[in-house]
């Protein structure tokens, strides 16, 4: 009975974990970091895609917001996972971009039912 109370109050307290506060921009740097690429690689997207268009501040660096983010996660995803070319990620995404995402956030959803899956495993173990 013990076991099942544990589980009971690990899955309660994963399923009503606070959210991390986001920030409202991000850096080139930490956008980079995200996705583990150089920041001149960021840039080369930016210039390649209209679909990158991060907001500069005064000075002139850029500023990513959460939807900047997500839109370098399309691009990165079709590039760097899937191995299309710069031409054939710009076809896809003139095509069917929301289908493209919506499949996207669908790998993303998976990974975290999986990362909370092997994390429960490890704990009851």
């Amino acid at each position: 009975m013990a076991r099942k109370d544990y589980l009971f109050t690990l899955l309660h307290h994963m399923a009503y974990k606070e959210k991390e506060i986001e920030k409202l921009y991000y850096s080139i740097g930490e956008v980079a970091e995200i996705f583990n690429v150089a920041p001149s690689l960021i840039r080369f997207w930016e210039s390649e895609f209209d679909l990158i268009k991060p907001k500069k501040n005064r000075k002139g660096n850029r500023q990513f917001t959460k939807e900047d983010i997500d839109n370098v996660r399309t691009i990165y995803h079709l590039v760097k996972e899937k191995g299309f070319t710069l031409q054939g990620a710009k076809e896809m995404l003139r095509n069917d971009s929301n289908s493209v995402k919506d499949k996207i956030e669908l790998i993303d959803s998976l990974k975290n039912v999986r990362r909370f899956l092997v994390e429960l495993r490890e704990r009851i173990q």
